[in-house]
């Protein structure tokens, strides 16, 4: 599926999570174009929620080979509002939030800029664990990812 001006089309839902927080975490994204569909997880032994949901949306967009239209769905405030309003801001005043304290994650955060300045992605939320296809197939992945990482402990 292509945009009018031939972009590729891509539907990616992401999700992360942690069994404490910090603690045991993985990320999940799941990615849709036409008849194709890709996996992708990944774990980490001492993370944050937070981290993994970044990690999700860095990963998924890594992925991408050339510039697409992406609509990316998270269940996280957090990364969509992040991403969409308040890097704006975090910019501006060099990585510092409005009270001048350094940004939590900024290393994921410049991250996903630059990702994100390599398409044209539309962000949206959808509500966890409230059984939408996408969401539900990405938080398997990141049950799968922290499962596989315990196992190996």
């Amino acid at each position: 599926m292509t945009t009018p001006d031939s972009l590729p089309v891509v539907t990616i839902y992401t999700d992360g999570g942690c069994r404490g927080n910090p603690g045991p975490g993985g990320w999940g994204a799941l990615l849709e174009s036409g008849d194709h569909r890709k996996s992708l997880k990944g774990a980490e032994r001492d993370t944050t929620n937070n981290r993994m949901e970044l990690t999700a949306a860095i990963m998924a967009l890594k992925t991408l080979k050339r510039e697409c239209h992406v609509d990316l769905w998270t269940d996280s405030e957090y990364l969509r509002k992040g991403i969409t309003e308040w890097i704006h801001g975090w910019i501006k005043r060099g990585w510092k939030t409005a009270s001048r304290q350094p940004v939590k994650n900024a290393d994921l955060w410049r991250e996903l800029h630059e990702q994100t300045r390599r398409h044209q992605v539309s962000w949206h939320w959808v509500k966890g664990h409230s059984g939408h296809p996408g969401n539900e197939a990405a938080d398997a992945l990141v049950n799968e990812a922290i499962d596989e990482l315990l196992e190996g402990a």
